[in-house]
């Protein structure tokens, strides 16, 4: 499953090795690292509420799960950090038996692998609509949409960018067509056979995916290669950080084949009609989540191997949504 497969980074500690609901998910821990008010003043509706923030296990997840955290600590909230839990199914699981609260959530995850659709929407606003519409019979709120599109996306090196002057996909099919040996391309193995990735987007950009030389590679090694020229182009992820340190040029997406994966607050409707003021809370945050924004975070943890709970609150200082 799509973003359930990024390497464990975190520090933080409680992880399930199958579904929540078998294996005794804890109730969490007090959150990383203290913070005071800034931009985010105590809300009196939320002082002393019990909240409980959940993230998946992967660099970024810990990252957002963490600014929810500091944001409703300033707010005054009780805050249990649940972050840090193994794989996308089990966090959902978790928001559905109740032991998560609040989480940041990816339009796509929710509507392909939780909600079943097999037709992504292309445009960004739609999609996070639908999928806030058809979950909430889960009980389930989705609000606050974040620009950042942690979407497919394939890479290549300044220099294979300089030799062959592709900028977007249209511009990749067209090299494939004219000469395929330049177009090598290396990708995991679950993308190569999905139709939401190399088939599907070779029908959708009108070239033949089987006279491309195609090496197949785990996610973190295609990174390394693309760099080093290992792989003339490169299947990744639009927010790793390593894009930036290893600086990756991304292909553009120019017919929007990839599903949107923009990450948005998800909060158990329970809790979410009981205390409306969350939402308020964390809006500002989304609103400036960027691609490059999050992308430079997760590069302080990926690639220069800082703390994502320090990564995470520094941010929020620097933005003055608190303070130390």
């Amino acid at each position: 499953m799509r973003l359930a497969r990024r390497a464990v980074t975190a520090t933080v500690a409680v992880v399930c090795t199958t579904l929540v609901a078998s294996c005794g998910l804890q109730s969490g821990s007090a959150v990383p690292l203290a913070v005071e008010p800034g931009s985010i003043q105590p809300v009196p509706a939320l002082e002393g509420v019990s909240l409980t923030v959940g993230s998946k296990d992967f660099t970024e997840q810990l990252i957002l799960g963490y600014m929810i955290e500091y944001a409703l600590s300033a707010a005054g909230a009780d805050v249990r950090d649940l972050t840090n839990i193994q794989g996308s199914n089990s966090t959902h699981q978790a928001m559905l038996n109740g032991q998560v609260d609040i989480t940041f959530e990816y339009t796509g995850t929710g509507w392909i692998n939780y909600l079943k659709n097999e037709k992504p929407i292309p445009d960004a606003t739609k999609q996070f609509e639908a999928v806030r519409d058809a979950d909430a019979k889960n009980g389930l709120v989705w609000v606050n949409p974040a620009p950042m599109d942690n979407t497919y996306a394939l890479a290549m090196s300044r220099k294979v960018a300089e030799e062959t002057g592709v900028k977007t996909l249209s511009d990749y099919a067209e090299l494939v067509k004219k000469d395929p040996a330049l177009a090598q391309t290396c990708l995991e193995t679950e993308f190569v056979s999905r139709q939401d990735g190399f088939p599907g987007m070779a029908a959708t950009y009108g070239f033949d995916p089987a006279v491309v030389p195609v090496k197949t590679l785990q996610t973190g090694l295609i990174y390394a290669s693309t760099a080093t020229g290992g792989c003339r182009f490169g299947e990744v992820f639009t927010t790793d950080g390593r894009i930036l340190g290893l600086d990756l040029q991304l292909v553009e997406d120019d017919k929007q084949f990839f599903p949107r994966y923009n990450a948005t607050v998800v909060i158990r409707q329970e809790v979410a009609e009981k205390y409306p003021e969350i939402a308020t809370v964390l809006e500002p945050i989304s609103k400036i989540l960027t691609n490059e924004e999050i992308t430079k975070l997760n590069a302080k943890v990926d690639v220069d191997g800082e703390d994502p709970a320090e990564v995470a609150r520094q941010w929020m200082v620097d933005k003055g949504f608190v303070t130390l």
